[in-house]
Order: C-alpha cells, then sequence, then structure tokens
C-alpha cells in the first residue's frame, strides 16, 4: 500500500480565473488515482489538523519569519490579495498553507514509520517560497519545512531534497543552503522563471547541485544527469530521508515551460531514486497540464507498488 495524503480543503485555496495553479490540478489526479489498476493498493489519509500537530509552527518558524507567517495571516483575514503578481492570497489561504504543511509533516512520519514511500497530494506549492517571502504560486516552503520537522525525529541525522521541478525552487535552496544536515539538488529549465539556481552554486557546505538544462531537453538530457550526477551525489551524502518537490511541469505539454520529457519518464526518474531508498516523501510542485500531470503521477505512483 502507499499512503496519499490529501484533503478537499486542499481545494479551498482559490487563485482566481484562468491561473494556471487551480484546484482543478488536484481534483485530475484523485479522479486518475481513484480509477487506476493500482487504485486498491492507496491508502487515503486525511492530514492532521493543524491544532494537533505541536512541532507545526516551531518548523514554520526555521524556515520563515514571524513578520511573513503574520503578513500572510493578515491578507488572508482581511479578504485575500497578492504576495506578487503570480501569488494570491484568498480567504481560506492561510488555513489551507497551513494545513499543507500538516500534511507535508504527516509524510514524514509516515515515511520514516514504514521505511516505504509517501505522497503528499496538496497545494498551495512550496519551493519558490522564501523566508520573508511568497512568490512563483507558493506560499510556505513546504520541502524545507518537512526537513526540518525531520531532522527532529529520533534517528534522523541527514535529509536529503530531490527537485525535479522545471522551475529551481529558489526558496528551498535559500532556507536550507546553510544547513549542513540538509542536501538540496535541483533539476531545472535554465534560462527561465525565477532565474536562479547556478551550476556554481554549491550552498556553504557543499550541500547544493544546480542542473540547468537548456529548454528543449528531453529524457535523453535528463538520464545521464541522473546516473552521473544525481545519484552520486545523493549516495553520498547518504540522507536519512529523500524529501522529493516532485513538479511536474517539465513535461513536453506544460504550458508554462519548454522542456520535452513524457509522463513515463517520470517512472524512470524513481527508479534510480528507488536504488538509494525506499524512504521517500514525495510532495506535489508544479505540473499545469491537467491529462500530463496526472498521467506523471499515476507514473510516479505506480513505480513505487511495483
Amino acid at each position: 500500500m502507499l499512503p496519499i495524503i490529501y484533503s478537499d480543503e486542499f481545494l479551498d485555496h482559490k487563485t482566481g480565473n484562468y491561473h494556471p495553479e487551480r484546484p482543478e490540478r488536484l481534483t485530475a489526479i484523485v479522479n486518475a488515482l481513484k480509477e487506476a489498476e493500482f487504485a486498491e493498493k492507496i491508502a487515503w489519509q486525511s492530514p492532521t489538523q493543524v491544532s494537533e500537530k505541536p512541532l507545526l509552527m516551531s518548523v514554520l518558524g526555521q524556515a520563515h519569519t514571524l513578520n511573513y507567517i503574520n503578513k500572510v495571516k493578515e491578507i488572508a483575514s482581511t479578504g485575500g490579495g497578492y504576495l506578487d503578481g503570480d501569488t494570491p492570497v484568498s480567504p481560506r489561504s492561510y488555513d489551507v498553507a497551513l494545513l499543507a504543511v500538516s500534511a507535508w509533516l504527516d509524510g514524514v512520519d509516515t515515511v520514516l514509520a514504514t521505511e516505504n514511500p509517501a505522497f503528499v497530494l496538496a497545494r498551495p506549492p512550496g519551493h519558490h517560497a522564501e523566508s520573508d517571502t511568497g512568490m512563483g504560486f507558493c506560499l510556505f516552503s513546504n520541502a524545507a519545512i518537512a526537513a526540518f520537522y525531520a531532522l527532529q525525529q529520533p534517528g534522523i541525522s541527514r535529509v536529503a531534497i530531490l527537485d525535479w521541478d522545471v522551475h529551481h525552487g529558489n526558496g528551498t535552496q535559500a532556507i536550507v543552503e546553510t544547513q549542513p544536515q540538509i542536501a538540496y539538488c535541483s533539476l531545472h529549465q535554465y534560462p527561465c522563471y525565477p532565474g536562479t539556481g547556478k551550476a556554481s552554486e554549491r550552498g556553504f557546505h557543499n550541500n547544493i547541485l544546480n542542473l540547468p538544462v537548456p529548454p528543449g531537453s528531453n529524457i535523453e538530457v535528463y538520464q545521464p544527469l541522473f546516473e552521473k550526477i544525481v545519484v552520486p551525489f545523493l549516495a553520498k551524502f547518504q540522507a536519512d530521508l529523500l524529501i522529493i518537490s516532485a513538479g511536474y511541469d517539465g513535461n513536453a505539454a506544460d504550458p508554462l515551460a519548454s522542456i520535452n520529457l513524457q509522463p513515463a519518464d517520470y517512472g524512470l526518474f524513481m527508479d534510480y531514486c528507488l536504488e538509494l531508498t525506499r524512504k521517500i516523501l514525495f510532495g506535489l510542485e508544479g505540473g499545469y497540464d491537467l491529462p500530463a500531470l496526472s498521467q506523471s503521477v499515476m507514473a510516479t505512483i505506480g513505480r513505487c507498488l511495483v
């Protein structure tokens, strides 16, 4: 069985008409998974309510400033607004974003308890959110927060984050690059939003690996990067938990970038990850073409169940 942590409350983060990061992303994935041939091998799990997750605000505060957290809360409580031109906050967005964080923390607990993969199907996404600002559709830096939380659990001394979203996770990198116990690896299109993620950036402890790829890249570009660079980097770090910022906007069908992956390629990514460990937490980031997004999540989860 593979646990998927999901709540219909994640649909209550409203982004407005025609915004690419829309609630339909989740409903498309949920519908596809419930019709999948492996549907009976999925264990649907509701996230813990925020009030019942005592460490949540503490680890949130490790990643974000109190002023920023309060800013998101205030915008939501006064009817909504924007953190930047791309990043809306609706009246329920603060509560939903906290519930998404709780889901990621639940994912950590589940993976550590079972020593098998789990998938957090939540929104809003997180990897662009920096310590004092949200941007790029992201409110709170879910993957970084989950890593901080994991390091407080017994037996966990090192956590790796692999980000295969087509956009560089500037927020994740900025938050964790000073942390020797956390490694961050990103494969991303360059040039592309947000314009960060140079290959020369290594972090404060040689714990950052950025692999920018040019527009038009396909699996023939990604596969050798995984084999020759990503897997050796992660293997050398010897993490006790692997967190994957699972963005699926690298698909050829996706409207927001120009990478030519196919949904089945994410199954191959999984093969490389499973060579390293089965203690893998997936959390949804980008992916905006609904059929390609759904098929890619199916490929990811299906490979975990083999």
